[in-house]
């Protein structure tokens, strides 16, 4: 009966390591994040930084070089078409040195002697005319009684047409001496003192608007065509938005966009009114050089949003490229490439992971359109990893 006993127990001991090894043996539950396969609505977009930016904007200049007043208009006034915005007065000739001076005495000696030549040649031109012009009177008179043939008369008349002909080329002449003689008396003349520069020249806005920028403020010397003033209409404003070429070719004009990230709680909409037919290249912030083309947005509510938006302010672009309202989706993290390269996700089924392949739509940043493979209701597999095979026992990870 004691021996029984003892073969009981050893046949207990066995019995328990065995289930502790079978336990410790057993394959273990992998954790893991699981979704539920459900209809709705779908929004494939191309997501971009833009800028907005006033669409009619106008550049003040500088008409011509010379020193611009202080600019008393400061960026957000007002200006009216046609208002004075600054004033300038021309940039003044150079002091002529010594040598410079003296060169130009001795070319303007040379142009009056010039002018007076001119004139006698002229005035040589001109007695020449009046005795062709005689002459040719007196041999029509002889031809019309008879005593001078035709021939003479074509003759004189050709004398006296020549005649005219050194008249006017003497006359052009004197006109070039007399111009170069006064030019040569500008160069001479002495500039005006800084505060007789003459009168001020006005520089007035173009159109009516808002000054947007003042690039000069302080009273300086500027260059011709230097930018003074930008002035636009804020409420006027536009979205530009620079994507990569490979994404350009599949906006169309009048696409729907989301505007994004510019300040305030709610989405503002635009629609897309231009993509520009030339690319730039751009270098990315990882030094990658990149074809961009800017695409323009309108946006649809303008009154909204100019009262909270104005020139140049950060904005987040969604184009839109598709979109639906009930369409069978799935997470796009549940999606991999099984070993034929087909789409496919992992279906939780009593417990297992079972792969199975999928045909997916239109496929947006984090979900995707499924045609074909799982239905409403199916559970699938987050981020699937290395561990999870066919038949592998899964169990959904509890969140925190």
């Amino acid at each position: 009966m004691q021996e029984t006993w003892k073969n009981g127990r050893v046949w207990l001991v066995l019995l328990v390591m065995g289930a502790l090894a079978a336990g410790a043996l057993w394959p273990a539950r992998v954790p893991v994040d699981v979704a539920t396969i459900a209809r709705g609505p779908l929004i494939v977009t191309i997501e971009e930084e833009g800028q907005t930016r006033v669409r009619d904007r106008f550049v003040v200049s500088a008409p011509v070089s010379g020193r611009v007043q202080r600019i008393a208009v400061e960026p957000g006034d007002t200006v009216a078409a046609g208002q004075v915005l600054t004033r300038m007065r021309p940039e003044l000739a150079p002091p002529l040195d010594a040598r410079t001076a003296a060169e130009l005495r001795a070319s303007l000696a040379s142009a009056v002697a010039a002018v007076e030549r001119a004139r006698a040649d002229l005035q040589r031109a001109a007695d020449a005319l009046a005795f062709a012009t005689r002459e040719h009177g007196r041999t029509r008179d002889l031809a019309d009684a008879g005593l001078a043939t035709r021939q003479a008369l074509d003759a004189r008349n050709a004398e006296r047409q020549a005649a005219a002909d050194a008249h006017d080329a003497a006359s052009h002449v004197v006109e070039i001496a007399v111009a170069e003689r006064q030019r040569l008396e500008a160069r001479l003349r002495p500039a005006p003192a800084a505060d007789d520069g003459g009168r001020p020249m006005i520089v007035t806005a173009p159109v009516g608007g808002v000054v947007l920028k003042r690039r000069r403020e302080s009273e300086s010397w500027v260059p011709a065509g230097d930018p003074l003033l930008e002035i636009g209409d804020p409420r006027r404003l536009e979205i530009v938005s620079d994507l990569l070429s490979t994404d350009a070719v599949k906006v169309a004009p009048g696409a729907r966009v989301l505007i994004e990230q510019w300040g305030g709680d709610t989405v503002l909409e635009a629609r897309v009114r231009r993509v520009e037919p030339s690319g730039f290249t751009k270098v990315s912030a990882l030094g990658v050089e990149e074809q961009r083309v800017n695409v323009l947005c309108d946006l649809v509510d303008q009154a909204r949003a100019s009262t909270a938006l104005g020139d140049g302010y950060r904005v987040d672009v969604r184009i839109v490229l598709w979109e639906s309202g009930d369409v069978l989706v799935v997470p796009t993290s549940a999606l991999f490439r099984n070993a034929a390269g087909q789409w496919a996700v992992y279906l939780v089924r009593d417990g297992r992971a079972r792969p199975t392949p999928v045909t997916l739509g239109q496929r947006a940043a984090q979900m995707a359109e499924v045609r074909d493979g799982v239905t409403v209701g199916d559970t699938v597999v987050l981020y699937p990893g290395d561990a999870l095979a066919d038949g592998v026992r899964v169990a959904p990870r509890v969140p925190e």
